[in-house]
């Protein structure tokens, strides 16, 4: 190994220290729960692995992306290979009135995506559409600078990975494509959900002239410099385990102290450590209560059907035998929430971060600022939010404070049914009210073609993943709304475009 390869790996290693250590020693607010359309248990689903599988019709290409899309640097010319997706199985061509339907990637492998995201899929024949699938820069294959470790070096490095940059990606990929295969008077449709949903809907604002309309799927777009309440996702959480059950809520609530009272005797830890199965020893109890919290917050946010995981998590825990303490009961939905029932282990296992830990904590400590703590009132202990030591976390692990009013004074969020009702047009907020991320939600129609869909018992993303035989009637009709939506626009677009090419 060359001694510049072994200085970068150190590099990396140090980075990848200074997030582990941080994100296993601070407190649960100051790291924003992840923006994803897809939980990571889905994947094991047995009735979405029997799924027909998708990726038998793509095509994979690689577009020779600029760097720096906004400025004149020398620097700024550089390129790295972007992967995009394509499936043309149905596609009626570009001379007719055939759509593209263009998701984007959000912050995870596109490979994590396609399987699972079933929109564009199950729709395909009836649009006749052209697929197209486009990863987000600094995930998957399409890394910058030549590697990850290279990459993610420092903040001079890091600094091209923003959303800024992202879209202008998305916009050059599907002007390439459009060109490339003679299909320039073809409709887009942007799709994305949570991050990617944000991101969908920010580009049919910064570029009307590329995309006819975005489907915006869980898109917190309001969940920045305090235009949504700070407690509004924990809040959420808290609501709908109470719905579940109040006896579960109440224990929950109640576990907190107990949790402090065991730790606090001379073998408290092992205790603990012994009865909630860790995978090692806990060295504070801080380290469980991340645990639960999150894994609550991931319940409530893939709260979708049929598992209903919050119903699951609280069947565990009011299914206890009778006798349990409230640990007992708190252990038995952890092991309810689990898909392998009888593990030697749940809670603490190795900290293997993933690529998306590691770019989405920098992401959020650039510029995805979103103002996410606990106040009084939820199952939770109280933990608000606090902007100055967020930033300090944040500038001592990157070296760069982050920007947390940058994202509404370039994109906007104020006073924005005042704002979009002026001047957007063609964009779908969907949202499931299980959802703790739709408090940051717009969940009210801005204007006849700027609406809202939502649904009481919908969870993250759930609109947007793959259709199933025991989805339940709201979720297929919410599904047949976005549709009937879409095609209002197509059918207008072709009208527009035939009147002024006359």
């Amino acid at each position: 190994m060359s001694s510049l390869s072994i200085i970068l790996s150190r590099q990396w290693l140090h980075l990848y220290s200074v997030l582990l250590l941080s994100i296993t020693t601070a407190s649960a607010t100051k790291f924003i729960p992840r923006l994803s359309p897809i939980r990571e248990t889905f994947r094991h689903d047995p009735e979405t692995l029997s799924l027909t599988p998708i990726w038998e019709d793509l095509e994979t290409f690689f577009y020779t992306q600029t760097l720096d899309h906004f400025n004149y640097r020398p620097e700024s010319y550089n390129t790295f290979q972007q992967r995009y997706v394509i499936n043309s199985k149905y596609w009626g061509g570009p001379k007719s009135k055939a759509p593209i339907l263009a998701y984007f990637g959000a912050e995870e492998s596109l490979d994590d995506d396609i399987s699972v995201i079933g929109f564009l899929h199950d729709n395909a024949q009836h649009f006749k559409a052209l697929l197209l699938y486009i990863e987000h820069r600094y995930y998957g294959k399409s890394i910058p600078f030549g590697s990850r470790e290279e990459a993610h070096k420092n903040a001079s490095t890091l600094g091209y990975f923003n959303s800024a940059q992202a879209i202008a990606d998305y916009a050059a990929v599907i002007l390439h494509v459009k060109k490339k295969l003679h299909a320039q008077n073809s409709p887009v449709i942007v799709i994305g959900g949570s991050y990617g949903g944000t991101l969908a809907s920010w580009f049919r604002l910064k570029y009307p002239h590329i995309a006819l309309g975005a489907l915006a799927s869980s898109a917190p777009i309001l969940y920045f410099d305090d235009i949504t309440p700070q407690d509004g996702y924990y809040s959420i959480v808290s609501r709908d385990f109470r719905e579940a059950s109040d006896s579960c809520y109440q224990t929950i609530l109640k576990s907190w102290s107990e949790i402090d009272k065991v730790a606090a005797k001379p073998n408290g830890l092992s205790i603990l450590s012994k009865k909630f199965k860790t995978c090692r020893p806990l060295k504070n109890s801080s380290a469980l209560k991340d645990f639960l919290l999150w894994m609550y917050a991931d319940a409530a946010q893939y709260n979708e059907p049929p598992r209903y995981p919050v119903t699951e998590v609280c069947g565990g825990i009011d299914g206890a035998s009778s006798g349990t303490d409230i640990l007992g009961k708190v252990f038995s939905g952890v092991v309810a929430n689990s898909y392998q029932r009888n593990k030697s282990c749940y809670v603490n296992g190795p900290k293997n971060l993933h690529e998306t830990s590691i770019g989405w904590s920098w992401q959020t400590c650039s510029e995805m600022v979103i103002p996410i703590g606990i106040n009084n009132g939820t199952m939770f202990e109280a933990d608000p939010y606090n902007l100055k030591s967020y930033i300090k976390d944040c500038q001592d692990s990157y070296g760069v404070p982050p920007r947390p009013h940058w994202v509404t004074t370039y994109y906007g969020g104020h006073d924005i049914k005042l704002v979009l009702h002026r001047f957007a047009s063609n964009i779908i907020f969907s949202n499931g009210l299980r959802d703790p991320y739709s408090s940051g939600g717009v969940l009210d129609n801005i204007s006849g073609s700027v609406v809202a869909l939502h649904t009481k018992n919908g969870s993250h993303c759930l609109d947007i993943i793959r259709s199933k035989p025991t989805d339940p009637d709201w979720l297929v009709n919410q599904r047949k709304t976005e549709v009937e939506i879409i095609k209002g626009w197509i059918t207008q677009y072709y009208y527009d475009l035939k009147a002024f090419k006359k």
